[in-house]
């Protein structure tokens, strides 16, 4: 692959990660990057103690400092995981809203359809044509039954 097609496919992606709603959310709330950054530096400290060369099962049960940095680096991903949650709701509402609308007037035009004949006849003809009027007359002979002569006769 050529360094212009590379160049491209980074510039596309750093497009697509600029317009997410994800990033935009992070670059938008300071609480958000706060918890994220919160997380962040408890999970480090808590692995920083993890590594100090005791048994791991021991201090997770009797490590407080230990159990106090999990939780609050477990407490700030969920707020942070929250709040990254709520940013797409955002686009769908306006998507939904849309929508209830598009679903109303169709719904209103169906009811228009079925209430008024003008309407109806007026839609029937902007798409099919203008009814013409006619009169059938037949050009065949309706037929005879046959008659059966032989079967009342007795012999």
């Amino acid at each position: 692959m050529g360094a212009k097609k590379k160049a491209a496919k980074a510039g596309a992606a750093a497009v697509a990660v600029k317009r997410s709603p994800y990033v935009q959310r992070i670059a938008e709330d300071e609480e958000l990057r706060q918890n994220l950054w919160s997380a962040y530096e408890s999970a480090r400290a808590a692995v920083s103690r993890l590594q100090n060369g005791k048994h791991p099962t021991r201090q997770i049960f009797d490590d407080k400092r230990l159990q106090k940095d999990v939780k609050s680096a477990a407490e700030s991903f969920r707020d942070a995981s929250v709040a990254l949650r709520e940013a797409p709701k955002h686009t769908r509402k306006r998507k939904r809203g849309f929508g209830k609308l598009l679903v109303v007037g169709i719904v209103g035009g169906a009811i228009a359809l079925a209430v008024s004949e003008d309407l109806r006849k007026k839609v029937l003809d902007a798409l099919f044509g203008a009814e013409e009027e006619f009169e059938y007359t037949s050009t065949t002979a309706p037929s005879t039954p046959p008659t059966n002569e032989t079967a009342g006769s007795t012999t």
